[in-house]
């Protein structure tokens, strides 16, 4: 038996709800067929807004459908597509908390923002409707931990339960988190991912206001990029240990091998490529994998002028000359900007691409860019042998979260 210290931590279930559909295999399977799920602004203040196109979870998605109409009322859009997730990746993961697993189980979700949507209307009403008294459910809507709480109340999980919040890098650091008390004995499984509905008039007038959103696509990577383009959804995983997972006969869809985190603590919007390579530094190290072990990273890539030529460079710190033999791609071209659930959305392409052999491409990639000159996958989805992935997430504030996956073992 090995000691808590080496214990090895597994992906045993997924579940997603994505501007590319209900599921899991519907958000894989678009990414596979380089489908981009961008398009124009579906918002009753559309017309107000300078932001035309987001990548939102079809309208087709019906909350009521899937979960209980007594917890409903006490929701928002946030905790709904938690909900949802985790109910697929439970199922999928086939665990059964009962009989003490579920006081040994952690539930760790991160959001960039929580419940905005509440937070929105509820603004509304009593700024710009002059109501006297706000929704008495309110609180328990937009607290950033209401997901966490709502997983862990539908599950009866005793274990470690709350929220991560650190912008676009929270999914990441909410699995590292997760990955971290498994692998040193603080539990022995974990339900963790990243949730975000930030598509809200407060906070489409905010992103406006910072003029990094792109008015057309999204178009990682390429000269012609414009910016951002924000998107919704959630991305919920089961991890255990690998001794439980193998001790129960479960399917291992992909070992959580490694991780890294690093601050750059230098600029609050500005990225550093040697704060990221840094990142991605720990999480091979962790790992144990060599830079030539490595076949495939998700990039954070968002399609702004800054991020995308500063990822590149850190890559190649990281990588050194080998960084030219890895294939790269940005999924956001795709599913848009989650924010808080990025990295979720994107451990979903990374396990794809570990199970298929098969690396999904960077969508809109049509100019080349002297600044970014590594292999993006453009357009087309690539048949190859995948080994071994990282997938990245860097955030305002200088936050940087990266995953280091292995196939099943």
């Amino acid at each position: 038996m090995p000691t808590v210290s080496t214990r090895r931590v597994v992906i045993t279930g997924m579940g997603a709800i994505s501007p590319l559909g209900v599921g899991a295999a519907a958000l894989w399977q678009g990414l596979r067929e380089g489908r981009s799920a961008i398009g124009p602004l579906r918002h009753p203040d559309a017309e107000r807004l300078r932001v035309k196109v987001a990548a939102q979870v079809p309208e087709s998605f019906d909350p009521a459908a899937h979960i209980d109409e007594r917890t409903l009322p006490l929701l928002d859009r946030t905790s709904e597509f938690a909900l949802h997730a985790a109910r697929e990746a439970v199922a999928q993961s086939g665990v059964d908390f009962a009989g003490g697993l579920g006081l040994r189980t952690a539930v760790i979700v991160g959001t960039g923002v929580g419940g905005e949507t509440t937070q929105d209307e509820q603004s509304r009403r009593l700024y710009a409707e002059n109501a006297q008294r706000a929704h008495p459910l309110t609180i328990v809507r937009l607290m950033t931990n209401a997901s966490a709480s709502q997983i862990s109340i539908a599950y009866g999980l005793h274990g470690p339960t709350y929220a991560v919040a650190s912008a676009c890098a929270s999914a990441n650091h909410a699995i590292i988190q997760a990955a971290q008390m498994i692998r040193y004995g603080m539990a022995d499984a974990a339900v963790t991912g990243g949730t975000e509905a930030c598509l809200t008039y407060g906070a489409l007038r905010a992103w406006e206001a910072m003029r990094v959103v792109a008015d057309d696509t999204c178009r990682p990577f390429s000269a012609n990029r414009r910016g951002l383009v924000l998107g919704e959804g959630a991305g919920i995983f089961v991890l255990e240990s690998l001794e439980h997972a193998q001790a129960r006969g479960a399917t291992i869809l992909a070992e959580l091998a490694g991780t890294g985190m690093s601050a750059d603590a230098s600029d609050i919007v500005m990225p550093s490529a040697e704060g990221a390579a840094t990142a991605m530094r720990l999480a091979l190290a962790e790992a144990e994998l060599n830079p030539q072990d490595v076949d495939y990273i998700n990039a954070h890539g968002t399609g702004t002028q800054a991020n995308d030529a500063t990822e590149t460079r850190a890559i190649r710190l990281a990588f050194g000359a080998y960084a030219d033999r890895l294939a790269v791609s940005s999924t956001k071209s795709m599913h848009g900007h989650a924010l808080g659930a990025s990295g979720a959305l994107e451990l979903v392409a990374a396990i794809g691409a570990l199970r298929d052999s098969v690396v999904p491409p960077t969508a809109n990639l049509d100019q080349v860019d002297p600044a970014c000159d590594l292999d993006y996958v453009p357009n087309v989805a690539r048949e190859m042998p995948v080994r071994a992935v990282l997938s990245n997430s860097f955030a305002f504030g200088g936050l940087n979260a990266v995953l280091a996956l292995k196939r099943a073992p």
